[in-house]
């Protein structure tokens, strides 16, 4: 179902880009169905990837993909979420590492692979191929998130990895920038090109964080004159990172590195609001369902081009067969892998990671597992497609299409390596307290029910002769300080293990209880003796409860 040239009316076009994106929406929720339903733990993009083949090999469905369109639509939204959600302290406590990951290992790869792309493809002059090892250089949190099955990643590894996807996005597209530059004028200037990447990394830094605070500070007077609406709050959520990508397009810097800073910056502007929990629960649900979307349709839209490129370009592409192509992604692959894994050795071998791996093993299978979890993914794809179709001259860029080709078989070999070898991996990879995430939860649990005990105290003694129900008011304060005490004493008295025993059976009897409460109202509106508006109020009340005991799993 191609678009097809010709006078169509504005409305007719809309209605064909709007067929596509629902099209796209229903693969997305077909391959979440296929990813529960099949009996094998198969990673969740390759379903989408396969998905989005079958809409374009089987159904004839073409869907144009503008680059500039895609970065603005689907980039900031995942990278703000990413900055939001990334923990702050273990982020800056290993920011040195992710640096290291973030900004050297992208230029070294861009060098190591620049020079051996030029070397093994003949037909790509050395800016192009400079231009591909950069758009091969970042990775992708989404792709790895999803691709080491069952296997639990230690905390740690997750979000260093996080961190730096954040940044190697911004650091990998601006070489990208500059390499096509190169391929375009035929010239190249390193101080330019240094004094540019400072130029787009600091002002994109700089806007993001100023879109975030700013909308922050509006949000919090809107509260303070009208009270807080959740709408507003969640609407305004959403739009912060196009606003500071957008503001970054019009000032030339890093659109990328903007989103990933306002996601950071948002983070921090919350902290000082008093947002109420529907709201965080409403806005979790609707970023979650964002996010989940975004990922999906990226993926679905790498297989649906896959199917575009092997019928037009590929089959066009002269002095290269399918083969070669095949043998050209399979040796990039590799020595993408190798480059990745001799950074990743030397950065911790001379990071604080040091201290805490026991043994050679144990180092190798850590290095294997961060190496592996470098997947290729939207960034890439979005790079590639990116490449100019023309040199100033009119001529064709030299090698475009064998570049498009080779940037998607290398997702596809990264997306398989990491989704047969890092559950493997994992397993072999001993927890150690190096590992482990940062902060004291029993005793921050202690003093939140220490500061409940003491408001609950001075309530208690604010009750006076004009209260209308003096006894019931000291009956339920009472009970609830018993509760909090209890807490308190038995985190203090028990030991660790004991207070994660306590915990986990009482949420897993909570829990039961619960659905139980939750099947009797159900049953009792079937049963019409009680009507919708009471049903949901008391199902919402159960869920909340539910919720909140799920996210402490």
């Amino acid at each position: 179902m191609p678009l097809r040239g010709g006078p169509h009316k504005d409305s007719e076009w809309a209605m064909h880009y709007l067929v596509i994106a629902l099209l796209l929406l229903l693969v997305v929720a077909l391959s979440l169905i296929v990813a529960r339903i099949l009996p094998l733990p198969i990673p969740l993009p390759l379903i989408q990837i396969v998905g989005g083949a079958l809409l374009g090999g089987v159904f004839g469905i073409k869907v144009p993909l503008d680059p500039e369109i895609f970065f603005l639509l689907f980039i900031p939204p995942l990278l703000f979420l990413a900055g939001w959600r990334i923990p702050k302290g273990a982020f800056f406590r290993d920011l040195g590492l992710i640096v290291t990951l973030a900004v050297g290992l992208v230029v070294f790869t861009v060098v190591g692979m620049g020079f051996f792309i030029f070397w093994l493809v003949p037909v790509m002059p050395i800016a192009v191929a400079f231009a591909v090892a950069a758009i091969l250089a970042p990775t992708d949190p989404v792709a790895v998130s999803v691709v080491h099955g069952g296997s639990a990643m230690p905390a740690r590894l997750e979000h260093i990895l996080a961190g730096e996807s954040l940044f190697n996005d911004a650091s990998g597209l601006d070489i990208f920038r500059f390499a096509v530059a190169a391929a375009m004028t035929g010239s190249f200037s390193f101080s330019q090109a240094l004094g540019g990447f400072v130029w787009v990394a600091v002002g994109g830094i700089a806007v993001g964080a100023g879109v975030a605070f700013a909308c922050g500070y509006l949000l919090r007077w809107l509260v303070r004159i009208g009270g807080e609406d959740s709408a507003i709050q969640i609407l305004v959520s959403l739009l912060v990172p196009f606003a500071a990508y957008l503001v970054c397009q019009s000032l030339q810097v890093s659109g990328i590195l903007a989103a990933a800073t306002a996601g950071i910056a948002t983070h921090y502007t919350s902290l000082h609001g008093s947002e109420m929990s529907t709201t965080r629960m409403d806005r979790r649900a609707v970023w979650n369902t964002v996010q989940t979307v975004l990922d999906g349709i990226i993926f679905v839209l790498l297989g649906e081009q896959l199917v575009s490129l092997s019928e037009a370009d590929l089959s066009g592409a002269r002095h290269t067969g399918l083969g070669m192509v095949a043998i050209y992604i399979l040796a990039i692959s590799l020595v993408l892998l190798l480059l990745r894994f001799i950074w990743v050795w030397v950065s911790l071998y001379f990071s604080r990671f040091r201290r805490s791996i026991p043994s050679f093993s144990t180092h190798f299978v850590l290095v294997s597992v961060l190496s592996l979890a470098g997947v290729r993914g939207a960034i890439t794809l979005a790079g590639a497609f990116s490449l100019p179709l023309f040199l100033p001259d009119g001529s064709l860029l030299p090698g475009r299409e064998l570049a498009l080709a080779i940037a998607m078989g290398v997702i596809l070999v990264s997306l398989l390596l990491a989704s047969v070898s890092l559950p493997l991996l994992l397993k072999h990879l001993p927890d150690t307290p190096q590992l482990a995430a940062i902060g004291d939860e029993r005793g921050a649990r202690i003093s939140a029910a220490k500061a409940a005990e003491q408001r609950l105290i001075v309530l208690r003694s604010g009750i006076d002769g004009h209260w209308e129900h003096k006894d019931i008011a000291y009956e339920v304060i009472d009970h609830l300080l018993e509760v909090y005490r209890r807490r308190i004493s038995s985190d203090d008295n028990e030991s660790e293990k004991e207070v994660w025993v306590r915990a986990r059976v009482e949420r897993n009897f909570r829990l039961a209880a619960l659905a139980a409460e939750r099947k009797q109202l159900f049953a009792l509106r079937i049963r019409r003796e009680i009507d919708d508006e009471l049903h949901r109020k008391l199902v919402l009340e159960v869920d909340l409860v539910e919720a909140s005991l799920i996210s402490k799993g």
